[in-house]
C-alpha cells in the first residue's frame, strides 16, 4: 500500500514520476498515461490514477480492519476538502495533485465520487441487481473518464455519455476477470460484484463459486452460460461507447482506441476459455498488444 505521507517523495516531480509508475504497473490490461499520449497529459493522468490507485488499495490491500481502511479514505477526503478551501494540504502528494487540479481547472466531484465508491467497497460485498452494479460504476469508474475528458478539453454531454459507457464496461470486464480475486478480499468476507438475481436465474450459488476458486469443482454449463450472458451485455456496452475513439483526435484518440481494443481483447479471451477465469485469468500478452495496437491504428 502506498502511504500518502511517504518521506521518500520530496518534490512534485518525484511524486509525478512515482504516480506514472504506479499507474502503469497496476492497470496492465489498459494503457494508462502511456507513451502514446502527449507529454503534457501524462503527468496529470498519472496523478489522477495514483489518487485512485492509492484509495483503492486502502479499501482492498493489506491486513487492515474496516475502521482503519475507512480512516485512510477519510484522510484522503479531508485533504480534498483542504484543497477546495484553498488551504495547503498536509501531504506532498496532495500538494502536487492540488496544483494540477488548479492548473487544469478540474472539478472536485469525480475525486469525491471515487472515494465514495472505495468506501462502499469496504462494507458492501453483494450487489442485488444490475442497477446496483451500474450505480457503483458511476462512482468507481466513470469519474476517471470524466476527468480525462476535462483534461482533453472535450467534456460535453455526448462525449460524457460515451465515456461513461466505456468506463462502466471496463469496470465490469474487470469484475468478470477478477471474480476469484475479489471473492477472497475484504477481511475474509467474499466480495461478489455479480448480480445476485442473475446468479439465481442461472442457478449459480456462492458455494459453487467457492468450489471453483478452491479447484474442487470444474465449471459447468450453467456457469458458462452465465458468463456468456454477462459478456454479451458488457460487449454491447463497450461497443456503444466506441465512437468516442473516433471523435477524439490525434494521440488522444489513439490512446482511447487502444483502451477500447484492450477491453475487447479481454472479452475475447474470456470467451475463448468458456468463462473459466478461475484457471485461466485473462491478461494481455505481447501478441495481444500487437492486435490492440493495430486495431487502434486502423480505427476498427
Amino acid at each position: 500500500m502506498t502511504d500518502m505521507h511517504s518521506p521518500n517523495i520530496h518534490t512534485n516531480m518525484g511524486i509525478v514520476n512515482n504516480s506514472l509508475e504506479m499507474a502503469n504497473s497496476h492497470y496492465e490490461n489498459f494503457p494508462v498515461a502511456s507513451v502514446f499520449l502527449p507529454q503534457y497529459l501524462r503527468e496529470p493522468i498519472g496523478l489522477i490514477y495514483s489518487f485512485a490507485r492509492q484509495a483503492d488499495d486502502f479499501a482492498d490491500e493489506g491486513d487492515l480492519n474496516i475502521e482503519q481502511r475507512i480512516d485512510l479514505l477519510n484522510g484522503f477526503r479531508n485533504e480534498l476538502e483542504l484543497l477546495q478551501a484553498y488551504i495547503k494540504p498536509k501531504s506532498s502528494f496532495f500538494n502536487a495533485l492540488g496544483a494540477m487540479i488548479k492548473a487544469k481547472k478540474l472539478p472536485f466531484e469525480p475525486f469525491y465520487d471515487l472515494l465514495n465508491a472505495f468506501s462502499q467497497d469496504v462494507t458492501k460485498t453483494r450487489y442485488a441487481d444490475y442497477d446496483e452494479v451500474l450505480d457503483y460504476c458511476t462512482r468507481s469508474a466513470n469519474p476517471i473518464g470524466r476527468l480525462l475528458l476535462h483534461l482533453y478539453g472535450q467534456s460535453n454531454p455526448n462525449n460524457i455519455k460515451l465515456s461513461d459507457n466505456i468506463c462502466t464496461a471496463l469496470q465490469i470486464i474487470n469484475f468478470i476477470q477478477d471474480i476469484a480475486i475479489d471473492f477472497k478480499k475484504n477481511d475474509g468476507k467474499q466480495r461478489i460484484y455479480l448480480c445476485q438475481d442473475e446468479m439465481a436465474a442461472f442457478n449459480i450459488t456462492e458455494s459453487q463459486i467457492q468450489d471453483f476458486v478452491d479447484g474442487t469443482q470444474e465449471i459447468d454449463e450453467n456457469w458458462q452460460q452465465f458468463i456468456l450472458f454477462n459478456l454479451h451485455r458488457v460487449n454491447a456496452l463497450l461497443y456503444s461507447g466506441k465512437p468516442l475513439g473516433r471523435i477524439l483526435t490525434g494521440r488522444i484518440g489513439f490512446e482511447m482506441r487502444m483502451i477500447i481494443a484492450g477491453g475487447e481483447r479481454i472479452i475475447a479471451k474470456i470467451n475463448k476459455v468458456n468463462g473459466d477465469i478461475f484457471n485461466f485469468r485473462p491478461t494481455l500478452n505481447y501478441g495481444d498488444w500487437l492486435i490492440v495496437f493495430f486495431k487502434a491504428l486502423m480505427k476498427v
